[in-house]
C-alpha cells in the first residue's frame, strides 16, 4: 500500500512556480473616497496602534520629562551592561552575512525582475541614499566627535605611554569605526530583504514582509502588525528627536551668524515648522521630484564645503591623514568590531596604581560609561532607524543587482563618510593643537555672577587672584591659571580698573573668551572649549573671509538635510501604515509629516531638552528588541535567496505548526498543546519517539523529567533563599540553569531527528534556540508533524492549500519508518 503513494524528493517541483510567481496576501484595509482629491487607504490596526502608542509615550515625556529621562537612561545603562555582547556580536554577524551574499552566486540577483533597469542614475541614487542615511549626522559629528575622542576620556587617553599623535590617530579611528561598515550594515540587511520580497515576490513594502521566508502567511497576521507598529514608532521617534535636537544646532548656528537671532524656544519652534513645511511639500511631490531634487542639492552643497576646506587647509596633511586613517581602520576593525569594554564594565582596575599604570579620573583604564555613551549609543541609534532607512534605500534601488546594492549602500557611503570625517575631523584636531599653542584655554567663569552688578560692586580691593572677595568663577569655585592669565592680561592693558570693570569685560566678551584669540581674531578656535553644536560653525568661522560664506552654506545644507530626513521618514511611515502601498494617498503623507513636526514641537515646548533626551534615549533602547527581530532577517534573507535561485524547495516539507502559532493563530489545539507541554514535555516526547519507532523513549522521558524538575526546584529554592536570610543558598540558580540548558539540549536533539525523518529544512542552531526559548511550542511542532495536514507543503496545483489534505510526504515517511524496523 505504501508503495502506491508517490514519493516527492526535494527539488522536483517546477522552480518557476516560485521564481516567476507573485505571492498574494490578505490585509486589513480601511478605505475612504471623498470627491476627487480626498482619499484614505490604510491598515486600521497598525495605524491606530501606532497613533495610540505614540500619543501615550509623548504625553509621558511631556508631563514627566525628568522621570521619563531617568527611566530610559537607567534602561540604556542596563542594556549596555547586560547586552553589549548582543549589540556588538550581532553587527559583526550581519556584516559576515552581507559579505557572504556579495561574494556568492546570489550577488547577480536583482532587486526586481531579471529584465528591470534601475529607476535612477548612479549619482542621483547615491545622493538620495546618503541624504536619507547619515547626511545630518556628518555635519553634527564631523568636527565634534574626533575632538571628543581626542580631548575626552577613553581607553586610549588612559595610556600615559601613548604619544599625542597616536591619541589623535585613535580619535579619528574611533570616529571611522562608528560611521563605517557597522554603521551601514543594518540598513543594507533590511533594505536587501525588503527589496527581494517586494520587487521579486510582489509582497507589500513593509517590515513584516521581511519575515515571510520564515513565517509564511503568518507574517501578515497579528505578529506582522505588531512588527509594523513598532517600526513606525521607532522611525517617528528617531526622526522627531533628530528634528528637535537639530533645531537647537540650527538655532545656535543662526545666532553665531547673526547675534540678533536669539537662542530661544520660540525661534526653535519656528525652525521646526519651517522644516516641516518644506518637508510636507517634498513628501507630497513624491520621491521622483521633491526628495530626489533636495538630495541632489544637499549632496552638491556638501561637496562644495568639503572641497573648499580641503584647498584652504593643509591639503597634503589631509591627504596623508586620509590614506593613513583608512589603513588604521582596516588594521583595527576586527578588534574594535568585537570589543565590548568587558573589563571596564565589570570593575575598576584596583591595584593598577601599585603597578604604575595610568588612571582616568579614578575609573581605571578608561571611563566605565564610554561604551554606553558611544558605541552602544550609535548601534542602538542605527538599529532604531533601520526600518526607515532600510525601506527607503530599497525603494530607490529597484532594478539593481545585490552587488550593486551593497556597493551603493555600504561601500560607497563608507568611502565618502571616511573622506568627510577625515577632512573635518583632522582639520579640527589640528585647529585644537594650534589654539593650544597660541595659549587659548578653556575658561569656567561664572557669567551669571559676573553680570550681577550688585555683587561685583560690593567687592573691595583689586581684581586679582590675591583678593579672596573677587570670585569670577563662583563663590565655591577656584579659578585656574587659564582664567587668571586672561584677567592679568586685561589688567596689564587697563591699569587702575576695578572688579566691576573686569567683570563687565568678561561678560561682554564671553562669546569668544577662552575659545578664540580675541574678539577681532577668529583664525583659531579652541574647539574643545565649545558645546558640540558650536564646533562646526566655529571651525567654519576660522577660514578668514570665506568664513561667513561657509557658515551660511553649512546652514542651508543642514536645513535641507533635515528636510530630506523628515520627508523620507514621513513617506516610509505612511507606506508602512498603508500596507506597503508604494503611492499612498496625499492626505496620509501630509498627516504623518505634520505629526512629526507637532511631536517635536510639543516635546520641545513642554519638556525642553529633558523631554527630547528621554525620547532620544528611548529610541536607542528600542534598538535592543529590534536587534533580536533583525537577527531573524539573516536566515530569512538566505532562505529567500536560496528559494529564488532554486537551491531550496519552497514547497518542500515543513512543520505544520509554527513556533508562534499558539500566540497568533488562536486555534485551540495549538493553545492547549502549548500549555500542556509547559508541564508535560517528557510525556509528549515519550509518545513522539514511540510513534516514530525511535529508540529510547523511556530514557528521553526520564532525562527530560529529571532536568525539568531539578531546574524548577532549584529556582524555587533560590527564591526562598532570597526571601529568608537564614537560608544560605546563594548562587544555586546557576546550577538550575545548567539543568535547563541540558533540558533544551535534549529537545534540540529530538527536533533535529524529527527534521531528518521528514526531510524538513533547518539546522541544529535553529533547533537549539527554538528549544531554549519556546520549548512548549517546539514540542508542539513535533506532536503535530505526523498528523494529517500537519506536514503541509504548499502544493502548486492545490486550489486550497490551507485546507488539510492527505499528504504524500507522510506516506513516504511511513514507508521509510516501516522499512527501518
Amino acid at each position: 500500500m505504501a508503495d502506491d503513494i508517490p514519493t516527492i524528493p526535494n527539488g522536483e517541483y517546477e522552480k518557476r512556480n516560485w521564481r516567476n510567481s507573485k505571492i498574494n496576501v490578505d490585509h486589513y484595509w480601511f478605505r475612504v473616497q471623498c470627491g476627487r482629491f480626498f482619499r484614505l487607504e490604510l491598515n486600521p490596526v497598525v495605524t491606530m496602534l501606532a497613533i495610540v502608542a505614540i500619543v501615550a509615550f509623548i504625553l509621558w515625556c511631556i508631563l514627566e520629562p525628568t522621570h521619563a529621562g531617568n527611566a530610559f537612561t537607567s534602561a540604556k545603562s542596563w542594556t549596555t551592561f547586560t547586552f553589549s555582547w548582543l549589540y556588538i556580536g550581532s553587527q559583526d554577524i550581519w556584516a559576515i552575512v552581507i559579505l557572504a551574499v556579495y561574494f556568492s552566486k546570489y550577488g547577480k540577483m536583482k532587486l526586481g525582475q531579471d529584465n528591470e533597469k534601475p529607476e535612477y542614475n548612479d549619482a542621483t541614487w547615491f545622493a538620495m541614499l546618503f541624504a536619507c542615511g547619515v547626511g545630518v549626522g556628518l555635519f553634527f559629528f564631523g568636527v565634534a566627535e574626533p575632538i571628543w575622542h581626542y580631548t575626552g576620556g577613553n581607553r586610549y587617553s588612559a595610556d600615559k605611554y601613548m604619544t599625542d599623535n597616536e591619541l589623535a590617530q585613535n580619535a579619528i579611528n574611533l570616529t571611522l569605526f562608528h560611521w563605517g561598515i557597522h554603521g551601514w550594515i543594518v540598513y543594507v540587511l533590511v533594505g536587501m530583504v525588503i527589496g527581494i520580497m517586494s520587487f521579486r515576490k510582489g509582497l507589500p513594502m513593509t517590515m513584516k514582509s521581511c519575515f515571510y521566508p520564515i513565517l509564511g502567511d503568518r507574517a501578515f497576521g497579528p505578529i506582522g502588525d505588531l512588527i509594523d507598529t513598532f517600526s513606525i514608532m521607532t522611525t517617528l521617534f528617531g526622526v522627531c528627536t533628530s528634528l528637535g535636537f537639530g533645531t537647537m544646532q540650527l538655532n545656535r548656528g543662526l545666532n553665531i551668524i547673526n547675534e540678533d537671532i536669539e537662542i530661544s524656544t520660540q525661534n526653535q519652534v519656528i525652525i521646526i515648522w519651517c522644516i516641516t513645511a518644506i518637508a510636507t511639500i517634498s513628501v507630497v511631490s513624491g520621491v521622483g521630484v521633491g526628495i530626489r531634487r533636495l538630495s541632489e542639492i544637499c549632496f552638491g552643497l556638501g561637496m562644495v564645503i568639503m572641497m573648499m576646506v580641503v584647498f584652504m587647509e593643509d591639503t597634503w596633511f589631509l591627504l596623508n591623514l586620509y590614506c593613513q586613517s583608512v589603513g588604521y581602520y582596516f588594521q583595527w576593525i576586527i578588534q574594535l568590531g568585537f570589543h565590548c569594554d568587558a573589563f571596564e564594565l565589570s570593575s575598576t582596575s584596583y591595584g593598577a596604581a601599585d603597578r604604575g599604570r595610568a588612571f582616568t579620573d579614578g575609573e581605571g583604564d578608561g571611563p566605565v560609561n564610554w561604551m554606553d555613551d558611544w558605541t552602544i549609543f550609535y548601534w542602538g541609534w542605527w538599529i532604531s532607524w533601520s526600518p526607515f532607512v532600510g525601506m527607503f534605500i530599497a525603494k530607490v534601488s529597484r532594478g539593481r543587482t545585490l552587488r550593486q546594492f551593497i556597493n551603493g549602500t555600504m561601500t560607497a557611503p563608507m568611502i565618502y563618510s571616511f573622506l568627510w570625517l577625515t577632512i573635518f575631523g583632522g582639520a579640527g584636531i589640528k585647529m585644537e593643537r594650534m589654539a593650544a599653542e597660541d595659549g587659548i584655554c578653556c575658561v569656567s567663569f561664572n557669567y551669571t555672577l559676573l553680570a550681577d552688578s550688585s555683587v561685583m560692586g560690593a567687592v573691595s580691593g583689586a581684581a586679582n587672584r590675591g583678593n579672596s572677595e573677587f570670585t569670577p568663577c563662583g563663590v565655591d569655585s577656584t579659578c585656574g591659571d587659564c582664567e587668571w592669565e586672561i584677567i592679568d592680561g586685561y589688567l596689564a592693558d587697563n591699569s587702575g580698573v576695578g572688579p566691576v570693570q573686569v567683570a563687565q569685560y568678561l561678560v561682554d566678551n564671553q562669546k569668544w573668551l577662552g575659545k578664540y584669540p580675541g574678539s577681532d581674531n577668529t583664525t583659531l578656535a579652541r574647539l574643545s572649549c565649545m558645546a558640540s553644536e558650536e564646533m562646526w560653525f566655529a571651525m567654519m568661522a576660522t577660514y578668514l573671509d570665506m568664513g561667513p560664506f561657509l557658515r551660511v552654506l553649512s546652514m542651508i545644507g543642514l536645513v535641507l538635510y533635515f528636510v530630506t530626513s523628515s520627508d523620507s521618514g514621513s513617506l516610509v511611515i505612511d507606506i508602512m501604515s498603508a500596507n506597503g502601498c508604494q503611492d499612498p494617498p496625499i492626505p496620509q503623507r501630509v498627516f504623518w509629516a505634520l505629526v512629526e513636526g507637532a511631536t517635536a514641537t510639543a516635546l520641545l515646548v513642554a519638556g525642553g531638552e529633558n523631554a527630547l533626551g528621554a525620547l532620544q534615549t528611548a529610541s536607542v533602547v528600542s534598538g535592543l528588541p529590534y536587534t533580536i527581530i533583525l537577527c531573524f532577517l539573516c536566515p530569512a534573507l538566505w532562505r529567500a535567496l536560496a528559494m529564488e535561485h532554486g537551491d531550496l524547495d519552497p514547497y518542500g516539507p515543513d512543520f505544520g505548526m509554527a513556533l508562534i502559532d499558539p500566540f497568533t493563530s488562536f486555534k485551540s489545539k495549538y493553545i492547549m498543546s502549548f500549555f500542556k507541554n509547559i508541564f508535560l514535555t517528557p510525556l509528549s516526547v515519550f509518545y513522539i519517539r514511540r510513534n516514530h519507532n525511535q529508540t529510547g523513549p523511556v530514557t528521553y522521558a526520564v532525562a527530560l523529567t529529571v532536568c525539568w524538575v531539578v531546574w524548577l526546584a532549584l529556582l524555587i529554592a533560590q527564591i526562598v533563599a532570597n526571601s529568608d536570610d537564614s537560608v544560605k543558598l546563594n548562587g544555586i540558580f546557576s546550577l538550575a540553569w545548567v539543568f535547563y540548558m541540558a533540558f533544551a539540549t535534549i529537545l534540540t536533539v529530538q527536533r533535529a531527528q524529527i527534521r531528518a525523518i521528514y526531510n524538513i529544512n533547518g539546522n541544529i542552531i535553529e533547533d537549539f534556540f527554538a528549544a531554549l526559548i519556546l520549548y512548549p511550542s517546539t514540542v508542539g511542532q513535533m506532536e503535530f508533524v505526523d498528523r494529517p495536514g500537519g506536514i503541509a507543503p504548499l502544493m502548486p496545483d492545490d486550489p486550497n492549500p490551507s485546507k488539510p489534505f492527505d499528504n504524500p510526504y507522510l506516506g513516504e515517511v511511513k514507508r521509510r519508518l516501516s522499512s527501518d524496523v
